[in-house]
This record gives C-alpha cells, sequence and structure tokens, in this order.
C-alpha cells in the first residue's frame, strides 16, 4: 500500500479526469482509504470510487476544490434525511477531511447490484417485461415515501435508484432537500419532481402510466393534477434533450471537444484512443478505406478494422464537400453538416431511435468561419428497405412491427427526417436503423411539423410503384400527418 502514489485534495485536483488509479487517500483521523476503480470523475469537484477502508470495500465520494465543505455537507445531511425517513439508502460508514481543503464519505459498496437504468437496458429485465415494471412500480413507491415524508430529489434519475436485497435504494444524498420535513409535500411541489422521474422513462411506459402513479399513490401522497401533470413531463422531456445535446458540443464527462482556430473536434471520450489516428488525418483514413459513395456533396468511405486489431469493428467516415465557390460560401457562417447530424444522431439514440452511433465529429475552422467537414460513425451492416423488402407482398411481421414502431416514434417526437428514401433505411438486428441525417428536424410547431412529414410520408412511399402490395402496405400503415393541437 505504501508504494501507491498518496495524493490529497490539491493533487486529485491537479490530476483533473485522470488520477493514477490505484492511489491512497490519508483521512483526517488517521486512516488511509485506497481507492481501487474510479466510478466517476467531475474535474477539480468530485471523484467516485469504489475504494478500501480497512480491508473492506466502501463506496467513496472525494470532495476537493471551491466548495468542498459545503457539497460534501449537503450529501451528508441527504443521506441522514433519508435514514430518517426510512428510505433505503447505502449506509454511512465515515467521513473525514483531506488535507488541502476536501472531505471524504464513505458508504457501504452495495454488491450484487444495479441501477435501474441498467435493469431496464437488459433485455431481461428490459422495457415491457414483467421484471422491469416491478422494478419502476418499486421506485415510484419509494418516491411516495419520500414526498410523504416531506423529501424533494432534485436529481431524480434511473441512475439514482439502485436495486440490492430485494430494496430500491436511493443514491446521491447531495440532491435530497427538505423543503417541508415532517410533513408531506406540497401539491405543486411533488408534481414537479414526480414528472421529473417520470420524464425520464422510456416513451413506451406513457401507456402504463396508470400503474406507476398506483404505486406512487402506495407510497402515501395523492397523485397531483394529471393535466398539469403531464404538461411538466412533456417540458421536462424537451429539457432533457436540449441539456444532453448541448453536451455533446463541449467538454464534458461522455464527451471530448478540442478546439482552436483551424479545428473543432467533438468526440465520444471512451473512444478517443481507437479514433486518435482517424481524426488527426481524416482524408488520410478516406483514401485508405473502401469507398462507398463518391458525390459531390459527400463522400463516404468504409474503414475495415486494421489488422493490428486496434479497431475491433468497421467503422464509416463521412467527408461533407463543397461544391462549388457559391456553395462554399454559403455554408461559412452556418454549421456544417456534419455538425448537424452529429447533434441528431445523438437525439435519436436519447429517444431510443436506433441510428449508427456518431462516435466524432471534425471541422475545419477559419477563426469564426467553417470549411470542410468529417462524420464518424459506427457501421451498420444490414440492407437497406428498397433492397430487402419485395414489391409484390407486404413486409414480413418483424419488419412490419419495427416499421410502424419506428414511425409511431417519429410523429410522437416530432421529428422529420427531410430526404426519407428507403436506402436512408437500413434492416439489421431485427430494427430499422435511420441513417443520413443532414436534414433531420425536431419541430416544436405541430404545424411546422405536420408540413414535413406529409413530404416525409411522401417521399418513402414513392420508393414502390404506386399499385404495388408494398405500397398499399405502407399507405395503409403510416401514420397520417397529425391534426393541428
Amino acid at each position: 500500500m505504501d508504494e501507491l502514489p498518496l495524493l490529497d485534495a490539491a493533487s486529485l485536483k491537479q490530476h483533473g479526469r485522470r488520477p493514477p488509479v490505484p492511489f491512497a487517500v490519508a483521512l483526517g483521523d488517521g486512516r488511509r482509504l485506497v481507492a481501487r476503480r474510479l466510478l466517476r470523475v467531475l474535474p477539480g469537484k468530485r471523484i467516485v470510487a469504489e475504494a478500501e477502508l480497512e480491508g473492506e470495500t466502501v463506496l467513496a465520494k472525494l470532495f476537493i476544490g471551491r466548495g468542498a465543505t459545503r457539497r460534501w455537507q449537503r450529501e451528508r445531511d441527504g443521506l441522514a434525511a433519508l435514514r430518517d425517513a426510512a428510505i433505503p439508502t447505502p449506509d454511512l460508514i465515515a467521513t473525514a477531511r483531506i488535507d488541502h481543503g476536501g472531505h471524504a464519505l464513505l458508504t457501504r459498496f452495495l454488491d450484487p447490484a444495479r441501477t435501474l437504468a441498467q435493469a431496464l437496458a437488459d433485455p431481461a429485465t428490459g422495457s415491457g417485461t414483467n421484471a422491469a415494471r416491478a422494478l419502476l412500480e418499486s421506485a415510484f413507491t419509494t418516491l411516495g415515501r419520500l414526498h410523504q415524508a416531506g423529501l424533494v430529489h432534485d436529481d431524480l434519475h434511473l441512475g439514482n435508484f439502485l436495486y440490492h436485497a430485494g430494496a430500491v435504494h436511493v443514491l446521491d444524498g447531495d440532491a435530497v432537500r427538505a423543503p417541508g420535513p415532517g410533513r408531506t409535500l406540497e401539491p405543486a411541489t411533488a408534481g414537479r419532481n414526480l414528472a421529473l422521474l417520470l420524464a425520464q422513462l422510456p416513451a413506451e411506459w406513457e401507456a402504463r402510466e396508470d400503474e406507476l402513479l398506483a404505486a406512487y399513490r402506495a407510497g402515501g401522497p395523492p397523485v397531483p393534477d394529471r393535466s398539469r401533470l403531464r404538461a411538466e413531463v412533456t417540458r421536462l422531456r424537451h429539457w432533457r434533450v436540449d441539456t444532453f445535446l448541448a453536451k455533446t458540443v463541449r467538454d464534458c464527462t461522455l464527451f471530448s471537444v478540442r478546439r482552436s482556430a483551424r479545428r473543432f473536434v467533438a468526440l465520444v471520450r471512451d473512444e478517443a484512443e481507437r479514433l486518435a489516428p482517424i481524426l488527426a488525418a481524416p482524408d488520410r483514413a478516406i483514401e485508405s478505406a473502401r469507398l462507398l459513395k463518391a458525390g459531390r456533396t459527400a463522400t463516404v468511405a468504409l474503414l475495415e478494422p486494421p489488422e493490428d486489431g486496434e479497431r475491433t469493428a468497421p467503422l464509416v467516415i463521412k467527408r461533407y464537400n463543397r461544391k462549388n465557390l457559391v456553395h462554399a460560401l454559403s455554408r461559412l457562417w452556418r454549421p456544417s453538416r456534419a455538425w448537424h447530424s452529429w447533434r441528431e444522431g445523438h437525439r435519436l439514440a436519447f429517444l431510443g431511435i436506433a441510428t449508427p452511433a456518431p462516435l466524432a465529429f471534425i471541422e475545419e475552422r477559419f477563426g469564426p468561419l467553417r470549411g470542410r467537414a468529417w462524420l464518424v460513425t459506427e457501421h451498420c451492416p444490414g440492407p437497406d428497405l428498397l433492397q430487402h423488402l419485395d414489391p409484390d407482398r407486404p413486409p414480413p411481421e418483424a419488419e412490419a412491427r419495427a416499421l410502424t414502431t419506428l414511425f409511431a416514434a417519429l410523429v410522437r417526437e416530432r421529428i422529420s427526417h427531410g430526404d426519407l428514401k428507403a436506402s436512408n433505411l437500413l434492416w439489421h438486428a431485427q430494427r430499422l436503423f435511420v441513417i443520413d441525417l443532414d436534414a433531420m428536424t425536431q419541430h416544436r410547431s405541430p404545424e411546422r411539423f405536420a408540413r414535413h412529414w406529409r413530404r416525409d410520408r411522401a417521399r418513402l412511399l414513392r420508393n414502390w410503384p404506386a399499385g404495388s402490395a408494398l405500397h398499399a402496405w405502407l399507405d395503409a400503415h403510416l401514420p397520417d400527418a397529425p391534426p393541428p393541437t
């Protein structure tokens, strides 16, 4: 243990996102904590790690930098409030000071355990299963008990509910506050907090909202006004999408962003190492790859995994070209099509709509002006619908189900594609993947969405003869433009 680097609050802050794991921390009570595995790092603010204290595995939250004392106290007070209300939460093991202005808060490390977010992502317990319903009902009952005790959790998401030993535990005491300790929350406050949890759920859970609200009511409090609750859920869903998309173009836990006077690069942080050669020389990567498309406005190439094994899956790189001088000048001040496709790809993924995962994009910059751009995504190997479907018969059952699910989701989210050709829908792993997102838009105006959706619908139908069985099936099953609201 003595060979491990011994860090204090100042040195942890200096290490930023990459503290040298494992490392040791001397606690103010004379004991030594050893961090074994990083779980989350907020540079200069907080480090969360699986750690060891006197042979016991603990969850360590290390508060460093400005405001450390306030955040540590808030975490401790929140956990105490949960315990006083008999809400399951990991047991507090110790709190201690760290040299140079830091604080440590250690709780029991629950194992085996998984968050509700992990459970819903698992096919065995995911959306639509009885196991998922039981887990979510437990979470909503727990929230009801929280509100009955006069407590609010300001960071309600599925990652802050941990299932362990048959019970749902509430995490993140820092987000717990007591606007009305000892008495049931005011209906308006409870409604906003309940809406925050409902807004985290996949859209298919709207059909089972009554069951979830019954579970919430079983925790003690009455259900808030349903119309106001629904309006707040809609507002929060928009807010969540906007907040997430803003993160895709700034440096944060999930994304790495590098900017200079000549270049802007955004990428998924976990992909930095394998994408480094591509991002350093994207044109060279295209030259060494298999060309899929060489058009005036875009060049698309497939990058196979190298023999040295550094990449294990093929990637697609798309370069957005300038057709001529007029076209180049018209794009100078606007975000590039790569920027737009990057954001829309992450929008679809966030909403649970399949698309090849966007991994990185690059823009040439000349100060505030923008030049060429590149987008790197995962490769979807499936055929497009023009190749896959037989125009003389309706789609097979699996494809029919995927088509109705996809278009119901696009209409629900008011998303228009802008160029909905059959070649932009790929069939893979029993799902339809949407590609070519340059013109995709999520509309806030129902009237504007209705106009664009009619164009999308008509464009897709034009792929097959009007008298064909497939055209007739699609025309009967594709949603019409929703009426104005």
